[in-house]
């Protein structure tokens, strides 16, 4: 949806108008905005507050103009919620307010827009309401979301701190909520590692919620992050505004990590929106005891979500072109490791203290003698076989070898 030159004024002064009219997520607000566009919806919804005949004031495409029954009606039921805040939209003082922080207001018709958002389809945001100086499209081309309870444990914390430093290392943005808790420490470790990372908030980008993190949050922008919301300066947070937040969050990160979550969390909210937009979702398990970790485990065990237990296998989630696929740990390196069937199986048959002849080694290992004689050699270059005057025991590597 992004265009090749920037934006006029009127299309940035329409979206904002939209953000202050229409909550998060409005598919029917993002259905009028793409057929008629931003202006011209703009228009449209104007027209419609004024009475019933609205349709024939603005030009409208045949689509509108032939809608009956059930579309009609949610059209009209929307237009209804949406006419008690056009006489309080002020956009040009929006525009100032963000512009006053050191922000500005991204929409779609830009190029630097994040098409990632794009996947969100008619509940997309109208438009970014962004504070920081740094290239959005940039920042957030590598994006891993980090989400979790805002009780965390200790465990938790840790966790999350030896995740997130090994994704910023190899060049990922870390992008959460901003909240106490997994949110703040992704943030927080992010910064310590001299990586970039992005709060996206349910409130206005004037207003760094919770309160208890305003320092965070201006530490994010210091270090080169982004605050970012979809509201208008001056907007307050509510529980749908978070959850409806919570589908940014996941749009944006190429893959979306959980760490710790309770049974009924927000978490469990993010890694929702993301499973349904395709997103790898990844859940640290911990222990079966603890309540933070309950929905993680749920996650688990529903298939919604696959083990990450460190940050390679993070890195395999985000599939960063390949290169970060982790080497399989089963434990200590044993001398065994690696063996063929064959050798495997006779490794097994052979004798730990009298040795015993070929032939009947081949009976006890279900093998032919040819492959015996061929397995034989490679135990013994490992030590895992012994030869004494032609028969065979199993050796131990590093032993002394009988010729």
């Amino acid at each position: 949806m992004t265009g090749g030159s920037s934006p006029d004024q009127a299309t940035l002064l329409a979206r904002a108008a939209w953000s202050r009219m229409v909550e998060p997520g409005d598919a029917v607000a993002g259905a009028l905005v793409a057929t008629l566009g931003p202006v011209d919806a703009l228009a449209w919804a104007r027209h419609t507050a004024q009475g019933p005949a609205a349709l024939g004031g603005v030009p409208v495409p045949e689509e509108l103009r032939g809608m009956t029954g059930a579309t009609s009606a949610r059209l009209a039921r929307a237009a209804a919620r949406w006419a008690p805040r056009l006489s309080e939209l002020d956009p040009r003082r929006e525009l100032r307010s963000v512009e006053r922080l050191g922000g500005h207001l991204l929409v779609p018709e830009d190029p630097a827009w994040p098409v990632a958002l794009d996947d969100l389809g008619l509940t997309a945001p109208l438009c970014l309401w962004v504070r920081g100086s740094a290239p959005v499209e940039q920042v957030l081309a590598r994006a891993v979301a980090v989400i979790g309870a805002r009780a965390c444990t200790a465990y938790g914390e840790h966790v999350t701190a030896q995740m997130c430093a090994e994704a910023v290392r190899e060049g990922w943005t870390v992008v959460s909520g901003g909240a106490y808790g997994i949110d703040a420490v992704a943030h927080r470790v992010a910064l310590a590692v001299e990586g970039r990372t992005v709060a996206f908030l349910a409130g206005g980008v004037d207003r760094l919620y919770p309160a208890g993190n305003a320092r965070l949050l201006e530490a994010v922008l210091a270090g080169g992050g982004l605050v970012v919301s979809e509201v208008p300066p001056g907007s307050v947070p509510s529980r749908t505004r978070f959850l409806q937040r919570n589908r940014l969050i996941a749009a944006v990160g190429r893959a979306t990590l959980v760490v710790e979550a309770a049974w009924r969390s927000g978490a469990l909210n993010t890694a929702g929106h993301a499973a349904a937009l395709l997103r790898p979702v990844g859940a640290v398990p911990g222990p079966v005891t603890s309540a933070s970790s309950a929905g993680c485990h749920r996650l688990l065990r529903e298939g919604a979500a696959v083990c990450v237990t460190d940050g390679p296998e993070l890195l395999e989630l985000l599939g960063a072109s390949g290169d970060h696929v982790p080497e399989a740990d089963g434990g200590p390196v044993l001398p065994q490791d690696g063996l063929s069937p064959d050798q495997r199986r006779l490794l097994d048959a052979l004798p730990l203290r009298r040795p015993a002849d070929p032939e009947s080694l081949a009976r006890a290992a279900g093998l032919a003698v040819p492959e015996v004689l061929s397995a034989l050699g490679g135990l013994e270059l490992r030590g895992l076989a012994v030869r004494q005057e032609g028969r065979w025991r199993r050796g131990t590597p590093g032993g002394t070898r009988h010729g």
